[in-house]
């Protein structure tokens, strides 16, 4: 898979603000390096065939629904907000938030809003307004263009905002009082830049390339020997990607067992490995896996 030439240039969107360093991290680990200088919003890539951006997430959701990026990483929760005609090549679950209703404990009553005129203020217009009518509140939206949290009580009875642990509602004494949807990075595609052949080779590439950083991160690599009676009872419960790898010990009756397994379940195997007769159990972290 070849990656595309000039004229077939691939317009990259980065986040510029909370997302970059996560994004740039994840783009090294693929072997792909960020550079942006201090004064530029137009940083540079190690990869061929690729010319980047640097703009906020709200941004890159618009240049993408309009062409005039076709690659670019921004939040679910604003393409829902701008209705974007986009292609979701990845959630890679980075800069995962809530986008939440919130509002001073003092007005609720017993822990929801009160039934009477309430003003939400927001930067999410298109989102809010539809959950004032779903859940058919009389209220009033006022948009926000940042620090929304700030609002209430004197501005607003209720903000709609995204979060990712709340520390910033409480320290405001905002309650959430419902939650409108769940939002992380995603790897995000203008649809007319997948018509073209090559063009649409380079970003599979590039998915690829990303992919296998986010599916390093979920797995680690487990090596172990086994005796060669217990070798299947093992391989039988071992999660690996595919099959194990398994080589025979040199001038011993045992085996030596490779797999990629998956990380949440690490402490619990290494347990059951060890009661199913494995030893010298090595535990590496690969950079990529492509299946």
């Amino acid at each position: 898979m070849s990656l595309a030439r000039d004229r077939h240039l691939i317009r990259l969107a980065l986040p510029k603000g909370h997302m970059q360093d996560e994004v740039t991290t994840l783009l090294a680990d693929a072997g792909v390096h960020v550079r942006v200088d201090s004064r530029s919003y137009r940083p540079t890539l190690s990869l061929p065939g690729f010319e980047a951006k640097l703009l906020r997430p709200q941004n890159i959701v618009e240049m993408l629904h309009l062409g005039s990026r076709d690659l670019g990483f921004a939040g679910a929760d604003w393409v829902a907000e701008l209705g974007a005609d986009l292609v979701e090549l990845l959630n890679t679950g980075l800069d995962p938030v809530k986008l939440v209703a919130a509002a001073n404990a003092d007005i609720l009553v017993d822990g929801k809003l009160p039934a009477q005129p309430l003003v939400v203020a927001s930067e999410y217009k298109r989102l809010t307004e539809k959950w004032i009518a779903d859940r058919q509140l009389d209220a009033t939206f006022v948009l926000s263009y940042g620090a929304t949290e700030v609002f209430p009580p004197e501005d607003a009875d209720c903000i709609v905002d995204n979060t990712a642990t709340g520390a910033t509602l409480q320290v405001n004494r905002l309650e959430i009082v419902d939650t409108l949807m769940l939002s992380s990075t995603r790897l995000l595609a203008n649809p007319r830049a997948l018509d073209d052949v090559a063009r649409r080779e380079t970003i599979e590439a590039f998915v690829m390339l990303v992919r296998s950083v986010l599916d390093a991160r979920q797995r680690t690599m487990l090596e172990f020997n086994i005796p060669a009676d217990r070798l299947q009872e093992v391989v039988d419960f071992l999660p690996c990607m595919r099959r194990p790898t398994v080589a025979r010990l040199f001038g011993e009756d045992s085996y030596a067992v490779k797999a990629a397994v998956p990380r949440a379940e690490l402490p619990a195997l290494i347990h059951k490995i060890k009661a199913h007769g494995g030893a010298d159990l090595v535990v590496t972290e690969p950079d990529q896996l492509v299946p």
